[in-house]
Order: structure tokens, then C-alpha cells, then sequence
């Protein structure tokens, strides 16, 4: 069967979120009315199985979908993303027969908006360890005490998940990974004042003995690299998301170059920009650039969704992805700007937008010196010890 992007993303709605997405830049708040609409169209629940009621899609079309929104805007792309992580990796769960994320697959389909707060200051271990406290309690339940940093979706989170470190149970060290709700132990500073993605509001969320509740209590592993499905479901789902909101973003950067140089004429030539042998050059290098990546998420998304087995390669293969699409989209981004001139310079201009935008991808892992570190290991063997 034929998958339709328009049928989940139509043009009309695209169109309205593409209208906010300047104001929400330029006011610094977190585009509610797009939450509400992609809700109301049943986006939050589309990597949910159809039995449990949610639209059933795969996280190949997950990821189409991702670079449609990204076209219309760059932020509210992002900050869905993060929902989405939690219910591609309940997905990942579900597809290999692995219990206890239903709750979250049931949650999207009633509307809970899920944030991901795994990023810290300082831990660069990023999923393999945490600086946050996750104290057992008698009941089953932990509570996580700590900073994460980077929380998307920070005004409008209905739950959290999250990792913390147990040190005191028998079996200590433990990474526990959990979901907490919005309560009193939880508080959410107003510190989201950057140059780009402004729209995220991915502030910075402190947790004071913040209760995740037993049954909301997911993983329980080793810290360090671990074939744990919690582990692989997070890597797998975040890396192509990622990839695929900033592979979305050169989409829009070539569109808008390409309109740019149709509507111009040069006074020299009397000809359209379009005709000028170097502006051809510079569209048809972007679109060299960016034509390589589609095909590489649609490839790698499929594997997760058919449980393809690349053994110790996956984690290369994810984050070379990841990276590649980065680099490749502030290089078309770098161009697009060039190629339509100086009126792109104006923070009213689209591509602006795009060019502060495009910046963040570098500070997602995996970053340039992860990605570069683990296909090094894949190829040469770990680093020997000092």
C-alpha cells in the first residue's frame, strides 16, 4: 500500500505552521497552536500500532513525515521529535516482543505529551551514564534527583522520561530508566534564549526527589554500551529523527533558493538568476549534497522497523547518518544563503530563520567527535590503554 505524507501532514495545516513559525521565532515562545492541531490530526500517536489505536506507520514513514514538518518549521519539528523518540522506542519495544512501554503507546492516543530528558551538563556518556540521583524506594518506585538540560517541549511535557543513576540498591550501579509526571519535585527554568530553534523552549528541568511510579519504572541496566533494547531503541529512533528534521530543513533551503533565482534578473545579462552559470553550479551542488540523504534514512528506518540484524555496526551506521545530515544540511543552508543574496541577510527572510536553525544539529549526539570515535573503534579497534 501506497503511503500518502499528505494524508497525515495536509498542505493546509503545513501552511498554518509555516506562518507561525516566524513569530514564535522572533517572540521566543513554544507554538502551541501547532501541539494542538498535530494532536488533534493524530501525529502524536502515528508510530502507535493500529490495535492500540494510533495510526500504525513505521518509522521509515515517521521520518518522512519528520522532514515534511521540518520544511514548515525547523522548532516545532524538533520538539515533536522528542515525543516521538518515546514512542518509537515503545515501537521498538513492541516490534520485538519486549513488555512495558504499552503506557506509552496508550498515552499518546489519549494525548500525554511525552519530553526526553536524558541530556545533563558535563556527561558526555550521554545514554550510558547519568549524573542524576535515582533513589529505590520500598514501593518499587524511584526518586530521581538532579539537572537535565535541553528539555524540548519544556512548557507543554505531560510526562518525562528520563535515566538516573542508582548507587545504593545491592546490585549498584544501576542506570534506571523511568517516567515521571508533572509535579511540585519538578521545576522548569525559563532559560531558553538562543540563536536558533527558539521555538523548542528546551529548557532546563531540575527534579528535587521527582517520583517515578513502579509501573513507570522501565529499564534497570549496566551503565555503559549495552545491547539492551532500551539502549538500541533510543539510539536508533533519535539518530534518524534527528537526521531526518535537519535533512528537512535543506529541503526548504533549496526550495526557497530555487523560487529566489527564478524571480530575480541580473541588470547586466537582462537574464533570470537561474540562467548564471555559478548560481547553477551552487543549486546543483546543494542538490547533489542533499539527495544522498533521504535514501540513507529511508534505508536505516526500514532496518529498525524490519528488525534487521547489523550487529555492532548499527551504532556507526546511526550516527554516520545522523552526522552526514548535519554537516550536509548547514552546508546546503551555507549555500542557499549565498545563492539568494543579500536579502536573505534580513531576519524577516525565511532562510535566515534556517541559517540560525541549522546550527543546532551540531550539539545533538552524536556529536561530530562521537560519530568520528565510533566509526574509528568500528574500523581500527578500540584505543589502547595508557
Amino acid at each position: 500500500m501506497s503511503f500518502d505524507p499528505a494524508a497525515y501532514l495536509p498542505d493546509d495545516l503545513l501552511e498554518r505552521i509555516r506562518e507561525r513559525a516566524p513569530i514564535h521565532d522572533r517572540e521566543n515562545t513554544f507554538p502551541e497552536q501547532d501541539l494542538t492541531e498535530l494532536r488533534d490530526a493524530g501525529y502524536l500517536s502515528i508510530l502507535v500500532p493500529a490495535e492500540r489505536g494510533g495510526a500504525g506507520l513505521g518509522l521509515e514513514q515517521a521520518a518522512i513525515l519528520q522532514q515534511r514538518l521540518a520544511g514548515a518549521s525547523p522548532a516545532t519539528a524538533l520538539a515533536i521529535n522528542m515525543h516521538l523518540v518515546w514512542t518509537g522506542v515503545a515501537k521498538v519495544f513492541s516490534d520485538r516482543a519486549v513488555p512495558g512501554l504499552e503506557f506509552v503507546q496508550d498515552g499518546a492516543v489519549a494525548g500525554e505529551v511525552f519530553a526526553f530528558g536524558i541530556s545533563e551538563g558535563g556527561n558526555d556518556l550521554v545514554l550510558f551514564h547519568s549524573t542524576t540521583d535515582a533513589a529505590p524506594q520500598a514501593d518499587g518506585s524511584y526518586a530521581f534527583t538532579g539537572t537535565k538540560i535541553f528539555t524540548s517541549l519544556a512548557p507543554v511535557w505531560t510526562k518525562l522520561g528520563l535515566h538516573g543513576l542508582d548507587t545504593t540498591s545491592e546490585d549498584a550501579p544501576k542506570l534506571v530508566f523511568a517516567f515521571i509526571e508533572r509535579t511540585d519535585a519538578v521545576t522548569t527554568s525559563d532559560d531558553w534564549d538562543t540563536l536558533g530553534m527558539r521555538g523548542t523552549q528546551s529548557r532546563t528541568t531540575r527534579l528535587d526527589e521527582a517520583v517515578a511510579a513502579a509501573e513507570h519504572v522501565v529499564r534497570r541496566i549496566d551503565p555503559g554500551p549495552s545491547p539492551d533494547p532500551i539502549i538500541f531503541g533510543i539510539f536508533s529512533v533519535f539518530e534518524l529523527l534527528l537526521a531526518s528534521v535537519y535533512t528537512g530543513i535543506a529541503h526548504r533551503a533549496i526550495e526557497l533558493a530555487v523560487q529566489t533565482v527564478q524571480k530575480r534578473t541580473s541588470k547586466k545579462t537582462g537574464l533570470a538568476y537561474a540562467q548564471d552559470p555559478d548560481i547553477r553550479w551552487r543549486i546543483a551542488d546543494m542538490s547533489l549534497a542533499y539527495d544522498a540523504l533521504p535514501p540513507q534514512i529511508t534505508a536505516l528506518a526500514r532496518d529498525v522497523d524490519e528488525r534487521a540484524d547489523h550487529g555492532a555496526r548499527w551504532f556507526t551506521l546511526l550516527s554516520g547518518t545522523k552526522h552526514r545530515a548535519v554537516v550536509m544540511a548547514k552546508h546546503v543552508v551555507d549555500q542557499a544563503i549565498l545563492t539568494a543574496g543579500g536579502g536573505s541577510y534580513f531576519s524577516s527572510n525565511e532562510l535566515s530563520r534556517l541559517y540560525r536553525d541549522v546550527l543546532a544539529g551540531m550539539f545533538h549526539p552524536s556529536d561530530p567527535e562521537s560519530a568520528h570515535s565510533t566509526a574509528a573503534s568500528a574500523l581500527l579497534g578500540p584505543l589502547d590503554a595508557p
